[in-house]
């Protein structure tokens, strides 16, 4: 194990010294800006120091045996060859908070990149081999649109390989949990979200606002907890709204991810773009308000304004699925029993976030809120000693934190007797 910490401790040096030029291999193929790429980086990083303090503390139990001649250990070994599956949207990070874990327990690990974003991982494997980890620890598979369902059934069901760590849609997940399901797989699946945001009439609205700009529009709204559905309660609703679109209009800036002033990257893809057009026409004809934007940016091709919508509704299209993109929909509600159902109405829940100054509230809505992570009067809340992750259908198990490792460690128990 202190040979694995080393290597994983070089590994993220390597990053840091690198951090510029992986920073701009993500901007040229996710499109997101430069700066946030640069914090990408540095959070991806951040996984693999956090893994190699980790990889020293992976402790067994002795266990006190009921007969005086037994004893009764308790060892905790790696479960084999894990299969990572990851997204676009954070090409660098999310390989290293499943790797950087996988590696620590002392996994080997076959990565297929998305698609749309191979160089980022390709690029790891690079520095790991300057980080001194073995050959074969750390393998890469890029592969094309065509062939990606084929190599990721290969993945799932090939009695090799002893793990899937998958993040990306639910519809995939649940492709990719039938596959594994064949051979028993161990399996962890960070899966779409659908955040609700709830501002209560007790909230600091400047601060509420800056935590949505933040929440909604970071990577361009492209997170699985970015928010998808924000509820503000009437007596500020007016107010929150006037603010919101004011901040979105001052702060937001659309352009080329390398231009330094630019806040807002392209979207993935065209078909990104089409769902976000879809869900605000579907809006706009159940009588919600475009209150700024509302269309393709004049930049062209995958730029989209980013887009505030109020009086909608739970009937509205982007408030039953994941958007994906810069459009955030504002629901005016009464109650908080009635904010607490609208939120938990979703059969997901990944993030999800409200903003109060009412102690005994905080206290009843984040415990009521059927989601794997809440963030109170803050809207960011990723970080690398949190266990992150989702319930309902966002998935199974939690990656970051000190509960990370133990998705790639099998429980042995040893019965020592005749002593």
């Amino acid at each position: 194990s202190q040979e694995r910490s080393v290597r994983l401790r070089r590994w993220y040096e390597l990053m840091v010294e690198n951090k510029e030029e992986l920073a701009r291999i993500i901007t040229a193929e996710n499109g997101k800006p430069l700066k946030e790429a640069q914090g990408e980086i540095m959070y991806s990083a951040s996984f693999l120091e956090w893994f190699a303090e980790e990889a020293r503390r992976i402790y067994g139990d002795v266990i006190p045996a009921s007969a005086k001649d037994r004893r009764v250990l308790v060892l905790k070994q790696p479960v084999g060859v894990a299969a990572i599956i990851t997204p676009w949207n954070f090409p660098s990070a999310m390989i290293t908070r499943k790797v950087g874990a996988a590696l620590a327990a002392g996994c080997t690990v076959v990565v297929k990149p998305a698609e749309d974003t191979p160089l980022s991982a390709l690029a790891l494997g690079e520095l790991a081999n300057q980080a001194g980890i073995p050959a074969g620890v750390y393998n890469v598979v890029p592969c094309s649109r065509q062939q990606t369902a084929a190599v990721g059934e290969i993945l799932c069901t090939d009695p090799l390989v002893s793990k899937i760590s998958f993040t990306g849609s639910t519809a995939t997940g649940k492709i990719l949990l039938k596959h594994a399901a064949g051979t028993v797989k161990r399996v962890s699946m960070e899966l779409g979200g659908h955040a609700p945001f709830i501002v209560f009439d007790s909230a600091n609205v400047d601060r509420a606002v800056a935590g949505a700009l933040a929440s909604k529009y970071r990577n361009s709204g492209q997170t699985c907890v970015c928010t998808n559905r924000f509820l503000v309660q009437k007596g500020i609703h007016d107010e929150f709204v006037e603010k919101f679109a004011k901040a979105i209009e001052k702060e937001l800036h659309v352009g080329n991810g390398f231009d330094a002033k630019t806040t807002q990257g392209p979207l993935i893809n065209e078909k990104a773009v089409e769902k976000v057009e879809k869900h605000i026409k579907d809006a706009v004809s159940q009588g919600a308000s475009i209150v700024t934007g509302g269309k393709r940016h004049s930049l062209g091709k995958n730029f989209f304004e980013p887009t505030l919508l109020s009086n909608v509704t739970t009937k509205m299209l982007c408030t039953q699925e994941e958007t994906f993109g810069p459009l955030a929909p504002v629901i005016k509600f009464e109650t908080e029993a009635e904010a607490v159902a609208i939120a938990n109405a979703a059969n997901v829940g990944l993030a999800g976030y409200f903003y109060s100054q009412d102690p005994a509230q905080i206290w009843r809505v984040a415990e009521q809120l059927e989601v794997g992570m809440v963030g109170v009067n803050e809207g960011i809340i990723s970080s690398v000693e949190c266990p992150f992750g989702g319930v309902k259908e966002s998935g199974l198990g939690r990656e970051g934190s000190k509960y990370g490792v133990d998705e790639y460690l099998e429980i042995k128990y040893v019965c020592i007797g005749g002593l």
